[in-house]
């Protein structure tokens, strides 16, 4: 496998947490209106991202294989978890 390939296989591996950790902030701003938010839309996304990439890591880890549903579930639901603690949900 040639590195642009390897490059490709895991920006495409990345992808889905990407979009998301992108997406979530976004929505978040127009969604939750009422306080600032703790962090740049940015940091948010880093954050998420971070946590995306390692729910797809553990998933390929524990299934032995890439684009299991199961995983895809838990990476809504992991990232969807950290941008309720990013953007302070439980104080409203």
């Amino acid at each position: 496998m040639s590195p642009l390939d390897m490059l490709l296989h895991l920006a495409n591996f990345a992808a889905p947490a990407l979009v998301l950790a992108l997406l979530l902030p976004l929505i978040a701003h127009f969604f939750i209106k009422k306080q600032a938010p703790a962090l740049a839309w940015w940091a948010q996304a880093a954050i998420n991202f971070v946590v995306g990439v390692v729910v797809l890591l553990v998933g390929l880890w524990l299934w032995s294989r890439d684009g299991k549903m199961v995983t895809y579930a838990l990476l809504v639901l992991a990232l969807a978890s950290s941008q309720w603690l990013l953007s302070r949900g439980w104080r409203k």
